[in-house]
């Protein structure tokens, strides 16, 4: 059964796409497939940068869906996207929408990254029932 983890951001030096780039980073070092949920194809594209930057000496192999090149198969470790085409990546799902993607399950672990704003902690009980009261055990990470 997949594990599904929640983090919770309680701090404002905390953000949301900066953790979702170290647990992709630290799948990635485990040699672990990911695949990252966006919002919005704008929310790939933030990533997708963020990950070259997000820190000194870090080096996250990846892929927006979407770019050239991408509809054939992707080899990179990590693969950023906003629909419910995780290729073969089956790993680790990141998730940064609102909503569980219907792909969930395919995955051994979900990261549901739940920030600090009330809207952001609305969806984010949301998913935490949706999860629940289908019999996942889940954890909560306090950040």
């Amino acid at each position: 059964m997949t594990r599904v983890d929640f983090y919770i951001l309680e701090e404002s030096r905390h953000d949301r796409m900066r953790l979702a780039c170290h647990l992709a980073e630290k799948a990635y070092l485990s040699d672990m497939t990911v695949y990252v949920h966006a919002a919005s194809d704008a929310q790939a594209t933030q990533l997708d940068k963020l990950l070259w930057v997000f820190r000194d000496g870090s080096f996250v192999p990846h892929r927006c869906l979407g770019q050239p090149g991408a509809t054939e198969k992707c080899e990179e470790a990590v693969i950023i996207g906003c629909g419910e085409d995780s290729q073969d990546h089956h790993g680790m799902l990141i998730n940064l929408a609102s909503e569980v993607p219907e792909i969930f399950s395919r995955f051994e672990r979900v990261a549901e990254l739940v920030g600090r704003g009330e809207e952001t902690r609305a969806s984010g009980r949301q998913r935490f029932r949706f999860y629940r009261d289908r019999g996942y055990s889940l954890n909560t990470h306090r950040m």
